[in-house]
């Protein structure tokens, strides 16, 4: 048995896994604007609650580059205390049982690869579309982190007056003073102007698939995260977006499709454990 952290900018997630099915599983809130060593605390509390004599591992994933020798976690996106944080050194200490660190899309994309939709493709690009927005990358049936995990930072390409994070995953609703979920909700009761929203966060995202496609040139990109849960609201005017790439017998072969494995990451976090 191993345990799976999902550390996320919103939530916090643990379960116990198992031959690939999440056992036990925990979800809290996550006390991002706190310090450092509040979110330490709080996951060495999550641990004690699932902790047992027959965990041979804990796999973290975690949104920022990092260390993934030594654990060491740099920067984490939507988390502002966690400048460096050696996390690997700091769990092992605590509960005597090896500790891998990785990038939380990484680790979706090997939950993806391994257990759901991206199992026949030996070149994909993962997408986690949620508070933030991040990738992983599988060349030849491998994953590739790149220097420090850093090669899915898609989010932080630059994109008209910022980079895409902020067109491309919450930021994007929080300039219309909601949230996807609020917007996701209006637009299935009928609210005009905000499928027109819809249609441009889509052609939002259609740019940065074009980037991707340019970047990767994969057989499939695959979404996953709770903005994705919408893509019918956004599909067709990605689609569109995506109709300028320059090389279309690339564009043609490419499948872009939504993960429905809702633990993608957990399990995936769970294979860092050999």
């Amino acid at each position: 048995m191993k345990l799976s952290i999902d550390l996320g900018g919103t939530h916090v997630r643990i379960a116990q896994v198992e031959n690939g099915r999440c056992l036990k599983k925990i979800s809290v809130d996550c006390p991002a604007q706190q310090d450092a060593s509040v979110i330490l605390n709080l996951l060495s509390q999550l641990i004690d609650n699932v902790m047992n004599e027959y965990v041979e591992g804990i796999g973290i994933g975690v949104p920022s580059v990092v260390d993934s020798e030594k654990g060491v976690v740099y920067n984490v996106t939507n988390i502002s205390s966690w400048k460096e944080v050696r996390l690997k050194e700091t769990l092992e200490r605590k509960f005597r049982v090896p500790v891998v660190v990785n990038n939380d899309s990484n680790c979706f994309t090997l939950g993806v690869k391994i257990f759901g939709e991206g199992q026949s493709y030996a070149n994909m690009v993962g997408v986690t579309i949620g508070t933030g927005i991040g990738a992983g990358v599988i060349i030849d049936h491998r994953l590739y982190g790149g220097e420090f995990m850093g090669a899915g930072e898609i989010g932080m390409l630059p994109y008209l007056d910022s980079d895409f994070e902020q067109y491309c995953s919450s930021f994007f609703f929080k300039r219309y003073h909601t949230t996807g979920a609020e917007a996701a909700e209006k637009a299935n009761a009928g609210d005009r102007a905000v499928l027109e929203m819809w249609k441009e966060f889509g052609t939002h995202l259609g740019n940065l698939m074009k980037a991707i496609l340019l970047v990767y040139a994969p057989q499939a990109i695959i979404l996953g995260g709770g903005i994705a849960s919408a893509f019918p609201l956004f599909k067709e005017a990605m689609e569109n977006s995506m109709q300028s790439f320059p090389y279309k017998t690339i564009l043609d072969r490419v499948d872009v499709r939504v993960s429905h494995q809702k633990d993608a990451n957990l399990l995936g976090a769970s294979v860092l454990i050999k």
